[in-house]
């Protein structure tokens, strides 16, 4: 299915033959006292060669890659392992893949020094220097990422080693920095008097109110430090001249940046949506949480997209000002966003059609970097700590704990695209991403006179019908949060109700199919009933077995992406382990088996449908649930009765419908587990609720499933985990975002204040 450009959007194919796809690994290794936090550990890249195949089949031409100093040369050059970077290497040249070599990346290289460290520069020289002996056909080099960024965070703000809190401390880091970069490329050049050097950092942009112009002017010179210090830039000139004397430079060293100047051959900008900050003197406007004090100055301090009513013009500008500046040829080397999958690849087609943009207007961009390939863990909070929060890039390592290789994304599919030249395929590249959707804002909207965003390259996608994903189920739990969720997610779809779609008569889908003209369809509703369904199997056969059928026929005749939901209940209770997606079934009862036999049905009938087993769902926008009857009830003193007999996996309803809409747009089929990893009874699971919710457990009642009056069996234990990947965050993570997200709606419809009963009964 190919989606047409728009017409005043920049074309993928004819104008792009010189903009080139690269690809990036993220590789921190960040030192927090004296822990190393290193991102290829947790990615496992460390330990598979084969992600080099991985990488070359999407299309790139080359790939930021690392031969880390910490890693490699920990006890210095002459104990280094070469062993990783010359099997790595060498295999990404035979595949075509051009490596761009980073030594420090995030880090501050081995224990015994650091980035203020007045022999850093020469020790990582000597290092520089060793890596381009032993691989003289090596080309691109980033000695240093981030030079500027890595400074702040290191010595300005304290986050990284050696956690400087003043300004004396950034601008000694960086200065380091600088020089280290110098050095190495002078010691590479040796080798190879071809050497180029790539110099990234984070293409940064400062706006805010009058009242701090003085700050964002600040800022906004600030940013180009380590670039202007290459460039021998720096003289009694520049506007940050006595800035950088008043914060312990000296003339000497930095006049030997001017007699000691390194251009980087490709100027490497690194653009996130936290790229461009909106500064307000008015701090109690904003959450606390982006409210500062600056030189005195307190301030809200906050991403632009969140604040400003009118959308900023994004990376285009920018790279237009780095050209005016350095008139150096450009690559964007970090092209990513922490979002569902649809804005990502929103994101990455915006940079591209930036890119292409540039380029007209007479800007050398060579390159775009899609980051992090193996995506990345815990920058949420600037790897400080292992959360395991983590956000995929085109491949999701979180299937490798169970032995599976990364698994592509979309992201891999528009890369493949984008390197190919072929139409960009998939639908859901039609709509805009968040940073330019209304509801977008954390605090009021502020006004300003930026420039409006180029239509050009905000508008991708031009189509006389935007296809939307159909749902059936309108009227139930599962139907009406993805009716919710997608359009927060602005994803277009129709939730349609038995009258408007009747999954079991094949008339009826046809006529929606036709009528709606949509790219996937979502079963979201069935018979739901389990101890009515003992009694009435024959209707809970139809609805849960024949109408998953003839969607799936009509999908797999029109082309279309299908996604149905099956249950826990296929299991018989036998094991003591959570249930893998291979493991036998034996339903006990009639709704576990119409949806075994739904499974079959569905996956003999389409092959490419996708099929989610689930469990026990919780949610924050209807009564019923199992966590909600129990606060209900408990947090007024009532009593509750839950069965401590019973092994089941809570699912929290907005995972599962962000996850199960990630997995639709990745094209992914066969049967998935997923739920919240534990596995807890459900007495355990009330008590959860409980201690998330500040709620006394006191009058809970822990009871045998014997005596709760079920008229159909249950297995005693039927927790699922996944032999594919466990894609949804913990039970007690999803527990405390259901409090909030029931506080919300409470504030939000006026039924009650936290604390009291109403909070719960939203």
């Amino acid at each position: 299915m190919d989606i047409h450009h728009d017409s005043q959007s920049v074309s993928t194919s004819d104008s792009s033959s010189d903009l080139a796809l690269w690809g990036g690994l993220e590789c921190t290794v960040n030192r927090v006292r004296d822990n190393y936090f290193s991102q290829m550990d947790r990615n496992g890249h460390a330990e598979r060669l084969q992600d080099i195949e991985r990488f070359a089949s999407l299309g790139i031409k080359a790939i930021r890659y690392p031969v880390l100093w910490e890693r490699t040369a920990p006890d210095g050059v002459d104990r280094a392992d070469w062993s990783w970077p010359d099997e790595r290497l060498p295999a990404l040249r035979a595949l075509g893949v051009n490596p761009i070599v980073g030594l420090v990346h995030h880090g501050s290289g081995p224990r015994h020094t650091s980035l203020i460290d007045p022999n850093f520069p020469d020790l990582l020289a000597e290092y520089a220097g060793a890596v381009a002996a032993r691989y003289p056909w090596v080309e691109y080099y980033t000695p240093v990422n981030e030079i500027c960024t890595t400074a702040r965070f290191s010595g300005l703000n304290g986050v990284w080693y050696p956690h400087g809190g003043d300004e004396a401390t950034f601008i000694r880091a960086l200065l380091t920095q600088c020089k280290a970069t110098v050095l190495s490329m002078r010691a590479i050049r040796a080798v190879n008097p071809d050497a180029k050097l790539v110099q990234t950092d984070d293409l940064s942009k400062t706006y805010g109110t009058p009242e701090m112009e003085e700050i964002t002017g600040f800022f906004n010179e600030r940013r180009w430090l380590a670039w202007d210090l290459l460039c021998g830039m720096v003289d009694d000139g520049h506007k940050l001249w006595n800035y950088l004397l008043e914060s312990g430079a000296t003339e000497d060293e930095l006049r030997w940046f001017r007699e000691n100047p390194c251009p980087p051959d490709v100027m490497g900008v690194n653009y996130y949506i936290t790229s461009e900050r909106w500064l307000d003197h008015r701090p109690e406007r904003y959450p606390e949480t982006h409210r500062h004090v600056y030189r005195g100055a307190p301030h809200a301090d906050i991403e632009a997209p969140r604040a400003l009513a009118t959308p900023t013009p994004g990376i285009g500008p920018l790279l237009m000002e780095t050209w005016e500046r350095y008139g150096l040829p450009i690559a964007i080397t970090e092209a990513h966003i922490d979002a569902n999958r649809e804005d990502q690849l929103r994101w990455l087609v915006e940079i591209w059609n930036a890119a292409l943009k540039a380029r007209q207007q007479g800007a050398d961009v060579r390159a775009v970097t899609v980051w992090a390939l193996l995506g990345s863990f815990d920058w949420n909070c600037l790897v400080t700590e292992c959360r395991g929060y983590y956000e995929p890039g085109p491949f999701d390592v979180r299937g490798a704990t169970f032995g599976n290789a990364p698994r592509p994304t979309a992201v891999a599919t528009l890369m493949r695209e984008l390197a190919s030249k072929r139409p960009l395929s998939n639908p859901v590249l039609q709509g805009e991403g968040w940073w330019r959707r209304p509801g977008r804002f954390l605090c009021k909207p502020v006004a300003t006179r930026l420039a409006v965003a180029d239509i050009a390259v905000r508008s991708q996608f031009k189509s006389t019908h935007v296809q939307p994903i159909l749902i059936s189920g309108a009227n139930g739990t599962l139907g009406s949060a993805f009716k919710r969720i997608c359009e927060k997610r602005n994803l277009a779809c129709h939730v349609l109700t038995r009258q408007e779609m009747d999954i079991t008569d094949p008339a009826s889908v046809e006529a929606a199919i036709v009528r709606f003209k949509p790219w996937a369809i979502i079963n979201a509703g069935g018979y739901v009933r389990v101890d009515e369904a003992e009694g009435d199997e024959e209707r809970c056969m139809r609805e849960n077995t024949l109408g998953p059928t003839v969607l799936a026929l009509a999908c797999i005749r029109h082309g279309l992406r299908f996604m149905t939901f099956s249950t826990d209940l296929v299991f018989d209770g036998a094991k003591d382990r959570p249930y893998l997606e291979s493991d036998p079934v034996n339903p006990l009862g009639a709704y576990g088996r119409s949806k075994f036999e739904a499974e079959q049905r569905v996956l003999e009938a389409d092959p490419q449908a996708l099929v989610i087993r689930t469990s026990s769902f919780f949610g924050p926008w209807d009564q019923h649930n199992f966590v909600t009857q129990a606060l209900n009830a408990l947090d007024i003193g009532l009593p509750f009765q839950a069965a401590g007999d019973v092994t089941v996996s809570p699912t929290y309803v907005p995972d599962l419908v962000n996850v199960s809409l990630d997995l639709l747009i990745d094209r992914e089929r066969g049967i998935w587990h997923l739920a919240n990893a534990d596995a807890v009874s459900w007495a355990e699971l009330a008590r959860r609720a409980c201690v998330a919710a500040g709620v006394s457990s006191e009058r809970l009642e822990e009871v045998s499933s014997a005596s709760c009056g079920y008229t159909a069996q249950r297995p005693a234990y039927s927790a699922l985990g996944s032999e594919r990947a466990m894609l949804l965050p913990p039970l007690d993570d999803a527990l405390k975002r259901y409090v909030v997200a029931v506080q919300e709606r409470a504030n939000e419809v006026g039924t009650g204040q936290p604390g009291e009963a109403a909070h719960y009964a939203s």
